[in-house]
């Protein structure tokens, strides 16, 4: 249920803590905002369920925690836990810091739990579970692998499951292994808990009230602040990438002390021009810089931070993303903190969740955003202080158009998905979490889990608690038994003679490696090193060689070495280089987004947030999009081929891409097209064909299919489910059948 607005002026304050009320007045707030009103009533009891969602740095996290810990005090014998599950180390480290200010007066300990805290810690809150303990999915998962039958005493006296960022578990491996994770919390301490769910990107609170609660979504609470009242201001600017020819024309040198080396970069790119606008624009201020891909990050860290050095003037750009160390990381986090001079951070997705990094005047996106979703919860990074605006510059490049150019190409795609993003944002709207995946690839690391935590477990066990009752509810029983028989054949499970499930061979030794308590897969990755300090860790998709040069951390470095059975790279500071192969932040685009942008085309007005760069090439797609009649039809042919035209979000699009495969009908998903091989007359038949297909029938639509594995235990599935499951996570089957029932006849 949806919580209405309280009439009262501080009815929440007056059911706090004296303690704690006193701590509200030292901080000098004058009143407690809507949200933190609001959830003092209906959490200071731990009786339900509640997500709060508001905007980042709109005081989520004491809307939680005011009440939860006057819970705490009120009824401190036995004393009494709480259990905060976050998506990132960082994001703990900062919240024990924030927490430890206040619950340090208040006399209850505050535990952060991860790799980088020392056993000690650990050890303590063990032996005395009281307080409020801090961690990851994997560390939790850890815990119940290596402690499982010491959990009920550590849980006994739980009274809070507390998740951050809760959108960032939705509809993911890793959601599945949390929605598992809490249940299991619930079996070892012997009594329901109320779960509560903090977020500033919910698009749907339906849906993320039934990931909360599976089966009960009526039952959770919703607590959704209205305070923030952002103003928006945005600027696009549309660039034009030259051909090759024009590249090859102007090599540049970035330096005089660069004359000595034999790699030059072009200036004719765009990215040049914007590298030179960001710089012109930014410096002075505290900025957060979004590209794409991680080689982008480190493109754009270096360019900048060069354009300082040539100007004399301290660096104030900061690459940031996961493969960078702790410390290289940490750099960049404390210089935006500080306050004591200007700094830009250029990052990927690391910086968008609720890590403390201060007031940020603009962010920055180049490219076209991942989604909507991220764009907004970037942008509540921006305009936090009185009356300042947030302010979103965004930079979109576009191929020059040539005979045969695609018609995503002439339909400028990026550009048009930028726009049409940025209007569904300023409407309000942004994509709901994607949660029908069955992801049973994790429910083969819980039934390994449950086995260990419980030194075996039945059959019966494992689908009353994981299944029946637990977190994979859609997994069928005759699906569940093959997978027992699949785990069986890879020796990840044995069965004794009593009928008791026990590791294997294979299994025992998965369970015991660091790797298992993660849910989801990651690419093996190379250690960088220079004079015996560790860089970082890049992900290396093809051999090093030898006095090749790479961009990371923002600098230039140069192979000297590599160490295959280490995987270590030993490097050397230099000038020049091309980066590694990142692997691209980009997400699946939705159906709104989609029908937006055919909205964009249609539309004959002067967008109002574009340059004149942008707005010629906004024109020159609407031209396209008319003179092709896009606004009517649905297939058509443009420079000798042929398009089908769905206007569907990519799940949807993928899905119509293999049906039309598998009726005969070769054609490709170029994002906003799918580019057929055949005249209009065959693409009709085709979805004709398609129109006619039973979305159930898994096993000849995907019979062709040769990458269905997309998760970390896919491996270890019995076929059908694996289909299964390939299909709930990755396409959109029943909409691409109804699309070409639709549309099988050109209206």
């Amino acid at each position: 249920m949806n919580l209405p607005p309280s009439h009262s002026e501080s009815s929440g304050f007056d059911q706090l803590e004296y303690r704690i009320q006193r701590w509200v007045w030292a901080e000098g707030w004058t009143s407690l905002r809507d949200a933190q009103e609001w959830a003092v009533p209906v959490l200071v009891d731990a009786d339900q369920d509640v997500i709060i969602a508001a905007a980042t740095a709109a005081g989520k996290t004491e809307a939680a925690f005011l009440p939860i810990l006057t819970n705490l005090l009120n009824r401190d014998d036995p004393p009494g836990s709480v259990l905060y599950i976050s998506p990132l180390k960082a994001l703990i480290n900062d919240q024990w810091d924030r927490l430890s200010r206040l619950c340090e007066q208040l006399e209850i300990p505050v535990v952060a739990w991860h790799g980088d805290i020392s056993s000690s810690k650990k050890h303590r809150f063990l032996k005395s579970p009281e307080g409020v303990l801090l961690i990851t999915p994997e560390s939790l998962e850890a815990l119940f692998v290596n402690r499982g039958s010491s959990l009920g005493g550590v849980f006994q006296h739980l009274r809070y499951i507390v998740v951050d960022e809760l959108h960032a578990f939705i509809g993911s491996e890793r959601g599945k292994q949390l929605q598992s994770l809490m249940h299991r919390v619930e079996l070892v301490a012997c009594h329901r808990l109320p779960r509560v769910g903090l977020s500033a990107t919910l698009g749907d609170m339906k849906m993320a009230s039934e990931f909360l609660r599976p089966g009960n979504a009526d039952g959770v609470t919703v607590i959704e602040s209205k305070s923030s009242n952002q103003t928006l201001q945005v600027q696009v600017r549309g660039y034009i990438q030259p051909p090759m020819s024009e590249l090859k024309k102007k090599p540049v040198k970035l330096s005089d002390q660069a004359e000595n080396e034999d790699e030059t970069e072009n200036e004719a790119s765009p990215d040049f021009a914007i590298a030179d606008h960001l710089y012109k624009v930014l410096r002075g201020s505290n900025n957060l810089i979004f590209p794409n891909s991680r080689s982008q990050v480190e493109w754009y860290a270096d360019q900048l931070r060069r354009r300082c050095e040539k100007d004399g003037v301290p660096n104030e750009f900061w690459p940031h993303h996961g493969s960078l160390s702790k410390d290289l990381r940490e750099q960049a986090e404390h210089a935006l903190k500080a306050g004591t001079q200007a700094a830009s951070a250029i990052c990927t997705t690391t910086l968008e969740l609720g890590i403390d990094i201060g007031s940020i005047k603009t962010v920055v996106q180049i490219g076209a955003p991942p989604s909507v979703a991220s764009l907004r919860q970037r942008l509540g990074r921006s305009g936090r202080r009185p009356g300042e605006k947030a302010t979103l510059r965004v930079y979109c490049k576009e191929s020059p158009l040539k005979d045969g150019s695609s018609l995503s190409d002439q339909l400028r795609q990026g550009l048009v998905q930028t726009i049409a993003m940025i209007r569904l944002l300023a409407k309000g709207w942004f994509e709901p979490p994607r949660a029908q995946g069955i992801h049973a690839s994790t429910l083969v690391q819980q039934c390994l889990s449950v086995i260990a935590q419980c030194g075996g477990a039945s059959a019966a066990d494992l689908w009353k608690s994981l299944i029946a009752e637990g977190a994979f509810p859609k997994v069928e029983k005759p699906d569940f038994v093959k997978l027992l028989k699949a785990l069986g054949e890879h020796e990840l499970i044995v069965q004794d003679s009593s009928g008791l499930l026990l590791p294997g061979t294979v299994g025992e030794r998965l369970i015991n490696h660091y790797e298992f308590y993660s849910a989801f897969t990651s690419d093996e990755e190379f250690r960088l090193v220079c004079d015996g300090r560790a860089l970082g860790s890049v992900p290396v998709s093809r051999p090093l060689t030898k006095d090749q040069r790479i961009i990371f951390g923002g600098r230039r470095w140069q192979v000297r070495d590599v160490d295959l059975q280490a995987k270590v790279i030993i490097v050397s500071a230099a000038r020049g280089g091309a980066p590694p192969q990142f692997d691209g932040l980009g997400a699946m685009v939705h159906d709104n987004v989609r029908q937006e942008m055919r909205a964009v085309l249609a539309d004959t007005l002067p967008c109002p947030f574009i340059d004149q760069g942008a707005q010629e090439l906004l024109d020159e797609a609407r031209k396209t999009f008319v003179s092709l009649g896009l606004g009517k039809r649905y297939i058509v042919e443009s420079g000798g081929k042929c398009y089908l035209m769905s206007w569907l979000g990519d799940h949807a699009n993928d899905a119509l891409r293999l049906l039309l495969n598998h009726v005969g009908l070769s054609c490709d998903n170029a994002g906003l097209a799918i580019e057929v091989d055949a005249d209009i007359g065959r693409t009709q038949m085709a979805l004709k064909e398609v129109g006619s297909l039973d979305a159930a029938d898994l096993d000849s639509i995907l019979s062709e299919v040769e990458n269905m594995l997309r998760e970390k235990w896919d491996w270890a599935l019995p076929h059908s489910l694996l289909m299964k499951s390939f299909a709930s996570i990755s396409l959109d089957i029943s909409t691409a059948i109804l699309f070409a029932q639709s549309h099988s006849v050109e209206k």
